[in-house]
């Protein structure tokens, strides 16, 4: 196994150095391989856009939902649509970030894009439900690898201080999959089939991987390792149980119900089991003196705070435009347009701060009061709030969002020691979606018990993923006016937490250690490998 180098800030300090065999010779007498010449161009652009398709394929089948139950029927296993793919999508997602630390970025990228590509053949030609939900389920094994390699190839080409200026671009590809999905989606659906939502990412999928494949140069060198199987296999199964119980909690089954209880009980004794084994792996999926780093700790913290934060604000608004407002999904798509706006230019902003000034830690503290205080005004919308006044809001979110992103994988990538730069990078990933998760069942179990409080127990059955095209704009106006405003009351303590929650991320942000970023490139003996 390669021998991680000390960490860059503190040349004494390497505390993983007891994970790895002491070196045959001094490193000086070592050849030191040289790194490969990539195309910077080339990989930035086609790496921007399989992670585009691996996150549009997160919210592209919402619109399209409602047509695709009408052709296949399974009714009762809609939701199983959506849960297949982000289940798998995240579980593998640590899996993924070990594997390109040990055997090379590239080989990763191409087995994953594989695995997305067939998964999407295999989505458009199904013929019922549940060979739908077991191709979603294996686009999902391809596309969470993207999530996770698309961030760590940047770590590959990109000196950690340069870095944060691409990952501003990755940041705004995530912003503009929430608004162009249901967009994208509705128009395949009206203009050909919803087959084709999974059909056109064949075509695209193969130009960006070719593409990769030229401007991405291997090495060549070949490194035997050991793979911790048995954490990957409890990893999964705590990830897997609590994805499920939060996913489906509330709509397959009640909160408060034996099955909800077994899956939380069986992810807490997987979770433990899981550190049991990594305490004693010789090469772990997420080796535990990770966490004793300030940098990678708060970061990962922050993630979940961010995670379920943005997926707490993003995920309701949709419902409050379309029922409250009358909007059609696609309007109500259009109307996010400042939130992603707010992303792409802070992102960017961001990103030229560390690039110029070497630093980030300011970034996050500004960057999550921004989110606080936009969450606090979204509290008080009703059915009578303007247009503007509601973009200028979401467009307060957006930039405090794309202050985050880009810090978050540029720190941590800076701070570990390169031969576990992809896990790092992918246990970001991994906390940013389980608090997402979390963040939409507790947000809606919030929701509908407060419409139900508002307008009877009737209401509690309205969910917002089962909202179709028109509802709002169907209704009586009188009706639309007295159901929008119970909308937006249920919607209050939403932002009121989420507001909460970004408060309490500052903290762990002002306690982030500032490592300034290196200059020069990362490579190191596994950069490129094949």
């Amino acid at each position: 196994m390669d021998i991680p180098a000390p960490h860059p800030a503190n040349p004494g300090r390497n505390p993983w150095c007891s994970m790895s065999s002491p070196p045959s010779a001094p490193a000086a007498a070592r050849p030191q391989p040289q790194p490969p010449a990539h195309d910077l161009r080339l990989v930035i652009g086609s790496i921007a856009v399989l992670l585009l398709l691996a996150s549009l394929d997160q919210t592209i089948v919402s619109t399209a939902l409602p047509t695709i139950v009408a052709d296949l029927g399974g009714l009762e296993h809609l939701s199983w649509v959506v849960t297949a793919y982000i289940l798998t999508a995240t579980i593998v997602a640590p899996l993924y970030g070990k594997l390109g630390d040990l055997y090379g970025r590239r080989n990763m990228v191409f087995l994953s894009v594989g695995l997305f590509l067939g998964g999407s053949a295999l989505c458009g030609l199904s013929m019922n439900m549940a060979f739908l939900i077991a191709a979603r389920a294996l686009q999902g094994l391809g596309g969470g690898g993207l999530f996770v390699l698309a961030l760590s190839v940047i770590g590959d080409v990109i000196s950690p201080r340069d870095r944060a200026k691409f990952q501003g671009v990755f940041a705004a590809v995530f912003s503009l999959s929430s608004v162009l999905g249901p967009l994208i989606g509705g128009w395949f659906v009206d203009v050909a089939s919803w087959h084709w939502i999974f059909y056109v990412n064949i075509p695209v999928g193969a130009l960006a991987v070719a593409g990769f494949a030229i401007g991405f140069a291997p090495r060549g060198t070949r490194v035997a390792h050991r793979v911790d199987w048995a954490g990957a296999a409890a990893l999964s199964v705590a990830l897997a149980s609590l994805i499920l119980v939060t996913s489906l909690g509330g709509t397959a089954f009640a909160f408060a119900s034996w099955p909800a209880a077994g899956l939380f009980a069986l992810s807490v004794a997987a979770g433990a089991a899981f550190v049991r084994i990594e305490a004693r792996a010789a090469e772990p999926i997420l080796p535990l003196p990770l966490f004793a780093d300030n940098v990678f700790r708060n970061t990962s913290i922050i993630s979940f705070i961010v995670g379920a934060a943005m997926l707490g604000t993003v995920t309701f608004l949709p419902l409050y435009l379309q029922i409250a407002k009358g909007l059609s999904p696609t309007e109500s798509g259009l109307m996010l347009i400042p939130m992603t706006a707010g992303t792409v230019i802070s992102s960017n902003l961001a990103g030229q701060y560390m690039a110029r000034m070497g630093r980030y830690r300011l970034l996050p503290v500004i960057g999550l009061g921004a989110l606080a205080l936009g969450a606090l005004l979204l509290a008080g919308i009703d059915a009578q709030t303007g247009f503007v006044t509601f973009g200028a809001m979401i467009l307060l979110v957006g930039l405090g969002m794309g202050s985050i992103f880009p810090v978050l994988t540029t720190a941590v990538q800076n701070a570990v020691p390169y031969t576990l730069m992809g896990t790092a990078t992918a246990a970001g990933v991994m906390f940013r979606q389980i608090g997402g998760s979390l963040g939409v069942a507790v947000f809606g179990t919030i929701f509908a018990a407060r419409l139900a409080a508002t307008l009877g127990e009737g209401a509690a059955a309205i969910s917002p993923m089962a909202e179709t095209a028109g509802t709002g704009a169907a209704l009586d106006p009188a009706a639309r006016a007295v159901l929008g405003d119970a909308i937006a009351h249920a919607l209050s303590p939403i932002y009121w937490i989420t507001a909460a929650i970004a408060l309490a991320g500052i903290l762990f942000a002002r306690l982030l250690a500032e490592v300034p970023l290196r200059g020069r490139p990362g490579a190191a003996s596994g950069a490129g490998r094949d």
